[in-house]
């Protein structure tokens, strides 16, 4: 483990926190924000009705937007599914705070907790309201900035030394270590991240995680386990490059670089040119699968034939440049 990474390895079955929940007129909750979530259980004799003075002032109506803001205080099984909106957000929350790792707490039918919402600079609404509302949102100076079950991250968490150049790119749930930079052509979804100080100029779908040291090049695109429908969770080794706009559904070893406009699926047929010949003269294949997660190597188009080739690679990978993770 680097000194950047969290030092959380076991997860507790439980975890709590006080929130603020945006409700709707009809009932439906929008979003809750956790300024302190915490691992564990509820302490012993705490009144979950008592909550900090800090939360409880924020409450009350915003008839600009149709909303209520209400505490609530709530306990969650990390082990099961979520429960609810608030229990969803508690989830994304944690992972976002740096106390769980992606892929490491249940997040199984999240999408279905989360109500669509229009994402505007003064909350969430519902679309329907924002609809009736738009004149006088407008004359309030109130605009829409997305309509989507996920709310960026910075809407709800600052994480410590990092840098988001769009801060739209990026999903409450994502985890990224201090020293991270997210450039604005840059985008992490929820339960994906950084395990240290990483360059991401590319894209970190959901459930991929990203080693320390490590350089996701402009425009490159991971995949993860949503589009795809799989259930292989992708990891980026450290000191790896993912070359502009390449792509992978693989897992890349420590160490290991992948060509500029390449990309390699499980599928992609590859070509090894550094290992012996076979017995009739052809150049030994295999599927890139059976290299996920191999260290030291390089992923390459040959420029003359087309195919894809990797090559055994010496010494370490790319080094970031630690004026720009500072």
């Amino acid at each position: 483990m680097t000194e950047t990474e969290s030092p959380q390895s076991t997860v507790p079955a439980t975890a709590w926190g006080y929130g603020l929940a945006t409700v709707a007129e009809d009932g439906t909750v929008l979003d809750t924000w956790f300024p302190a979530p915490l691992l564990g259980s509820l302490p012993v004799g705490r009144d979950r009705w008592i909550v900090p003075a800090s939360v409880s002032e924020l409450a009350g109506a915003d008839p600009r937007r149709a909303v209520r803001l209400e505490t609530v205080t709530i306990e969650i099984d990390l082990a099961s599914p979520p429960a609810g909106t608030s229990d969803a957000y508690l989830r994304l929350h944690l992972l976002s705070h740096l106390l769980v790792r992606p892929n490491s707490i249940n997040l199984d039918g999240i999408f279905g907790h989360l109500p669509v919402v229009v994402w505007t600079n003064a909350g969430p609404m519902l679309p329907a309201d924002f609809d009736r509302l738009r004149p006088a949102l407008q004359r309030a100076g109130i605009h829409a900035g997305g309509v989507d079950k996920f709310p960026p991250l910075l809407n709800y968490v600052t994480p410590d030394r990092v840098r988001i150049a769009d801060a739209s790119r990026v999903r409450l749930g994502a985890y990224l270590s201090p020293g991270t930079t997210v450039m604005h052509e840059g985008f992490v979804n929820f339960n994906a991240g950084t395990l240290g100080v990483s360059m991401v100029e590319g894209r970190i779908s959901q459930g991929v995680v990203v080693g320390n040291g490590a350089d996701i090049g402009g425009g490159a695109s991971i995949m993860g386990t949503l589009s795809g429908g799989g259930t292989e969770r992708v990891r980026i080794g450290e000191r790896a490059l993912l070359g502009a706009n390449s792509g992978i559904g693989i897992s890349i070893g420590d160490d290991s670089v992948v060509e500029a406009g390449l990309y390699v699926t499980a599928g992609t047929k590859v070509s090894l040119p550094d290992r012996p010949r076979t017995a009739d003269g052809r150049m030994q294949t295999m599927k890139a699968v059976e290299l996920s997660g191999v260290p030291n190597l390089l992923f390459r188009r040959n420029s003359m034939s087309g195919a894809v080739e990797v090559l055994a690679r010496s010494g370490n990978g790319i080094v970031l440049n630690d004026q720009l993770h500072a």
